[in-house]
């Protein structure tokens, strides 16, 4: 377990730190709820798999455009994160940062309205639409870790950090309920879910339901991240703005330096940095795969999401209650075990057999989830969930445990970095197996060397971790 020291100047004469009120703790989690949407609706289960199926010529050829501008909007984030991050902790402030980014989350969700089905002319602009949206979501999430350590005391972290994992999931649930259950329907039957008319006269045939998930998540994020800026208090502002990228710039280049000397921090942020581009490439690919594989449509694909999500908020739930208990390390170890296990599994699944076993094939427009082999990928996907919500909240209470406070953006930027810096790399080398292979399944089998060789390095994390950098 990675052990939070005292502060490094810290006296016996020094007034405990107070923190602010519930109010605040609320708004915080709130952001997790505002962000789920995107990742949720746009990435996963309903905007990407009818990408790939729909907007692209065919589901190898839009997995693996997705996969090279996924790709893109990671490398912007892996260069930039830390160093916004130190600009950000020598300047104080966090929520100007989120603000500005949340901006670009709104814009880019926005025009993935766009995004009509087989106009081969708009999937440029919506795959760059696509990029301007991840790089906001990114970032301001980035601003927004950093503030948990003035909201608790270090014992809660993990629940703090829990309790937004799961509330995001919530978050999800209710916006893939909406989505499934009110505005995208089954071109065939023109029906939601629920048995329902689209609203809005939104039409089925040409996906617009789909397509609306774009300005949903935009409006969503909007009215769910107001508390954040109402009742969560920010840092103060230190440094103007232009001694603030020097001095973030020149303690950006100290941590660098330092880092080796620390081996903890350093095989922690390089494990993160492979297993989280497997994750980050599993949910991007998921429900490609899905559609693929088994020729799920978006009713389908958001009900798999909605039983996927569940199960995330209840690991991360009780993932936040281990980490205070057992510590982060542990949970994040177990999380990939499940996760290796998981994806190892979904290869050996096919339309027609189960490990090798043959069984009877999904129907065309049949019962929901009849066929053998769907229960067995949704049996999977109910694990993926449960162990990839704790896998992400300890995650970042580990971060916090073992980085200097005074520095705590910085290092979350390094965080988002070693989470980013390859994972334009794993959804292209995805793009690149899925294309040369021409099958979805060799791409996705990287995912399993991404999740062993990450909990390969994070057993070199020591269980009794300082909390500085040495100066």
């Amino acid at each position: 377990m990675a052990q939070a020291l005292p502060a490094h100047n810290s006296h016996a004469n020094v007034s405990p730190q107070t923190y602010p009120p519930r109010s605040a703790v609320f708004g915080w989690i709130l952001f997790d709820w505002a962000a789920q949407p995107y990742f949720t609706l746009i990435t996963t289960f309903v905007f990407a798999p009818y990408f790939a199926s729909r907007v692209a010529s065919d589901p190898v050829a839009g997995q693996s455009s997705w996969g090279y501008a996924t790709a893109a909007a990671g490398l912007v984030i892996a260069l930039l994160s830390p160093v916004l991050g130190a600009i950000a902790d020598a300047g104080g402030r966090r929520k100007p940062w989120i603000a500005a980014f949340g901006t670009l989350l709104v814009i880019g969700s926005s025009l993935m309205w766009i995004g009509k089905p087989g106009d081969p002319s708009i999937i440029v602009p919506l795959l760059i639409a696509y990029g301007i949206a991840t790089i906001g979501v990114e970032f301001a999430t980035v601003f927004n870790n950093a503030m948990m350590p003035t909201l608790v005391p270090p014992e809660r972290i993990g629940r703090l950090s829990g309790t937004g994992w799961a509330t995001g999931y919530v978050g999800g649930i209710l916006s893939l309920i909406l989505v499934l259950g009110f505005m995208a329907a089954n071109p065939v039957t023109g029906k939601t879910l629920f048995g329902l008319t689209p609203i809005f006269g939104l039409d089925p045939a040409t996906f617009q339901g789909d397509r609306l998930t774009g300005p949903l998540t935009a409006v969503w994020f909007m009215i769910f991240v107001l508390p954040m800026f109402l009742f969560t208090p920010d840092h103060a502002a230190k440094t103007p703005a232009r001694g603030a990228v020097r001095e973030g710039l020149r303690e950006l280049r100290e941590t660098l330096v330092r880092l080796p000397k620390t081996p903890s921090m350093l095989a922690f942020l390089i494990a993160n940095m492979i297993y989280m581009d497997g994750l980050v490439s599993l949910f991007a690919f998921g429900g490609i795969y899905a559609a693929g594989t088994f020729g799920w449509n978006t009713i389908q694909i958001g009900t798999f999401g909605i039983l996927l999500a569940i199960s995330g908020t209840i690991g991360a739930w009780l993932g936040g209650r281990l980490d205070d208990r057992l510590g982060p390390k542990a949970v994040v170890a177990g999380s990939l075990v499940i996760l290796l296990g998981a994806v190892a599994a979904i290869l050996l699944i096919d339309r027609d057999a189960i490990f090798f076993i043959p069984v009877t094939p999904p129907v065309p427009n049949g019962p929901l989830f009849a066929a053998p082999a769907e229960k067995a990928y949704l049996a999977l996907g109910f694990l993926i969930g449960l162990a990839a919500g704790p896998m992400q909240a300890a995650s970042r209470t580990m971060l916090i445990r073992l980085a200097p406070k005074e520095r705590i953006t910085q290092c979350f930027g390094l965080f988002a970095l070693t989470g980013k810096v390859t994972s334009f790399f794993g959804p292209l080398l995805i793009g690149i197996v899925t294309d040369v292979a021409d099958s979805q399944k060799a791409g996705m089998a990287i995912l399993v060397l991404f999740f062993a060789g990450g909990l390969a390095l994070l057993m070199r994390v020591r269980a009794q971790s300082v909390r500085a950098l040495p100066a």
